[in-house]
């Protein structure tokens, strides 16, 4: 199946195709928990809402503008939580950089002690520690349940959400960012 999806991207890719959102080349590269992310036919307009960087100092999702970023919602008491975050932590790993990252965003009440003592049993090392203690960013986002992961191109638009965990460091997941990456949008 992966040398199905591989073939098609390339193909998408050869004959020029835009690696947008509601690309069929990307959703081809759907496969298991990732088959949840929905693509928009359109980039959509995020909130501007306020929440905290993880050193205390407020920021925006505009302030993730000018690559790809996988926003993470998440909490400490959260299981499926629990269990996509290393996922999302070697994602960041293998695929983090300039051009792509993944942005938690522990949503409600969340102590940083407990967020610590989370991202130290999961061994969670390369992700943010933002938060969103009042919910002012979730709210806006339409966040309702966790975890929901927004994918945002590097105009800040949402251009796909997943509702509940994923296997984030999936073949099918890394081939969506690789796509994007190599596609743009």
């Amino acid at each position: 199946m992966r040398l199905i999806s591989t073939a098609l991207l390339y193909t998408a890719l050869l004959f020029g195709a835009n690696m947008s959102a509601a690309d069929p080349a990307l959703e081809a590269l759907r496969e298991g928990s990732l088959k949840k992310l929905i693509f928009h036919s359109e980039p959509k307009a995020v909130s501007d809402a306020v929440f905290l960087h993880e050193d205390g100092t407020e920021m925006t999702l505009a302030d993730l503008n000018g690559h790809y970023s996988l926003v993470n919602f998440w909490a400490t008491w959260c299981a499926p939580c629990r269990e996509e975050m290393p996922a999302l932590n070697a994602l960041q790993t293998e695929l983090g950089g300039e051009n792509f990252q993944v942005v938690t965003v522990a949503t409600g009440r969340n102590q940083p002690a407990a967020i610590d003592r989370f991202f130290a049993e999961e061994k969670i090392d390369a992700l943010p520690k933002h938060t969103d203690a009042k919910q002012a960013l979730a709210r806006s986002m339409a966040v309702l349940g966790l975890p929901i992961s927004v994918l945002l191109d590097p105009n800040g638009n949402e251009i796909a959400r997943l509702r509940g965990d994923a296997e984030w460091f999936s073949d099918s997941a890394r081939a969506i960012v690789a796509a994007l990456l190599d596609g743009g949008s």
